[in-house]
């Protein structure tokens, strides 16, 4: 009997054993689990500072922070998406009801805090009063999180990171192969190229964001490429190689700080000058800004300075170490996304407008642009969040699409993932005939290769093994 056959006969009797068997009754889900106020009342009371007292007391209900909302802009100015009355029907009635809350209400808190926020940070810019709401949705999102309620896509993450150390449950070993892989692909292009692993004593650690490795395993390859020709002191560590944070924007503290400790830990025990990370927005603020109180450090400071792709590249071409061709500059009008972790919340945006003159022609910014740039919809966790929330990123996304239409742009450069997926879901939502791209790309097709870099030619290798015959 042949494999097809002896397969088909194993898949028959397989069939009819199914059809056969006695069907189960399907179990019963099991009942939730009541809601634990005593440690609804703790978070809030941990909360409740002298900040806190004053950003629930000071509101002049102005209606400022609405117009900088764009929920609210995109759903036609319902009142129900302003911050300061979506504040209200959370954070203000946990404090009145002082954590007495029930499951359905905290379901519909979480349809708030999660489903009508990107916690951007632009309303508090626009606050008169300096209200950061971003933070106030944090506490209701810790509180939600605390009860095992948060959209599931992000739930399902945050397990991840619990159980692996990074949001893809990508195996470390998968991760040193991937990047062998890149290392041998992209070696083709670029002479003695290699990614180094684990290398003491080097200038960069390099960090990424998992997608990269599970997705777009290009990214590290073109890394890679960078900093090669850039000759470059630098690795990737085999553990805390994961420069993301998803589990900041569930909620959970103690799940925040193990991906930062992980990263932590390596650069300190590989001695290395800096860490680095990808162009990932959230990443940057996670390593550099947030992490040090997730682990409760007294600093406040990260045990190695980080530093964004971005400022990395910014120095390569402004010092000449990267030197790009001006007739490989792009030609065709291009525009740039503010990620809110990197310029509002990184304080990069005149960094990023530099580096694109630098590589492109026709760069024509969006209105508003730098830290009062639009968020574009996929942060504070909202592209993990999964499907069932699509809908509602392409909804409020219509405002960052009708930037990018208004700019006439072809291109649309975007310096972290979660802007650069819903980017490209915008981009077929509502037609913009846009192509996204990274830094990282318009550098690797346009940076100028130093002899020494290029691959041997087939002519040179049997000259060299002539040499050798000799």
């Amino acid at each position: 009997m042949s494999d097809e056959e002896l397969q088909e006969q194993t898949q028959e009797e397989e069939g009819q054993a199914q059809a056969t068997a006695p069907k189960k009754e399907p179990e019963a889900p099991a009942p939730p689990k009541p809601i634990d106020h005593v440690k609804i009342k703790a978070i809030l009371d941990s909360n409740l500072g002298a900040r806190m007292r004053t950003w629930l007391s000071i509101c002049a209900r102005c209606g400022l922070c609405a117009d900088s909302c764009f929920f609210y802009l995109a759903h036609d100015k319902d009142p129900q998406y302003s911050p300061a009355y979506k504040i209200k029907q959370t954070l203000v009635e946990l404090y009145k009801r002082k954590g007495q809350v029930d499951r359905a209400w905290l379901e519909n808190a979480k349809e708030i805090v999660w489903g009508k926020c990107s916690v951007c940070r632009r309303c508090s810019m626009f606050c008169p009063f300096g209200i950061d709401m971003a933070i106030m949705f944090g506490v209701v999102r810790a509180v939600c999180n605390s009860q095992g309620i948060i959209p599931t896509g992000l739930a399902r993450t945050k397990q991840n990171i619990i159980e692996t150390g990074n949001q893809m449950a990508m195996a470390n070993e998968d991760w040193v192969e991937t990047c062998e892989w890149m290392a041998e692909e992209w070696g083709e292009d670029y002479r003695d190229l290699v990614v180094p692993v684990d290398v003491k004593g080097a200038k960069y650690m390099y960090t990424v964001n998992p997608r990269e490795p599970m997705y777009y395993p290009q990214d590290v390859g073109m890394m890679a490429a960078i900093l090669h020709v850039a000759e470059e002191s630098w690795c990737v560590p085999t553990v805390g190689w994961d420069c993301t944070n998803l589990a900041m924007f569930a909620g959970d503290k103690a799940a925040a700080a193990i991906p930062v400790r992980n990263m932590y830990n390596s650069a300190v025990e590989l001695g290395v000058e800096q860490i680095l990370t990808t162009e990932c927005g959230h990443a940057y603020r996670s390593a550099a800004f947030e992490g040090p109180y997730f682990l409760d450090l007294p600093s406040g400071k990260p045990p190695v300075p980080v530093k964004h792709a971005v400022q990395l590249f910014w120095e390569y071409l402004k010092s000449g170490r990267i030197k790009i061709d001006p007739a490989k500059k792009l030609k065709e009008p291009v525009t740039l996304q503010d990620p809110c972790n990197v310029s509002r919340s990184g304080g990069l945006w005149e960094m990023l407008r530099e580096l694109t003159l630098m590589l492109v022609e026709d760069f024509r910014d969006m209105s508003p642009n730098r830290e009062y740039n639009h968020c574009c919809g996929g942060g504070g966790g909202f592209i993990p969040m999964g499907p069932e929330y699509k809908r509602r990123r392409m909804e409020s996304g219509r405002v960052k699409a009708e930037q990018i239409k208004a700019t006439g742009a072809k291109y649309i450069i975007s310096p972290c993932h979660n802007c650069f997926d819903q980017l490209n879901d915008l981009n077929k939502e509502y037609k913009l005939g846009v192509k996204v791209v990274s830094f990282k790309e318009l550098i690797i097709e346009s940076m100028i290769v130093p002899d020494k870099f290029k691959p041997v030619e087939e002519d040179e290798d049997e000259t060299a093994e002539g040499a050798g015959e000799e």
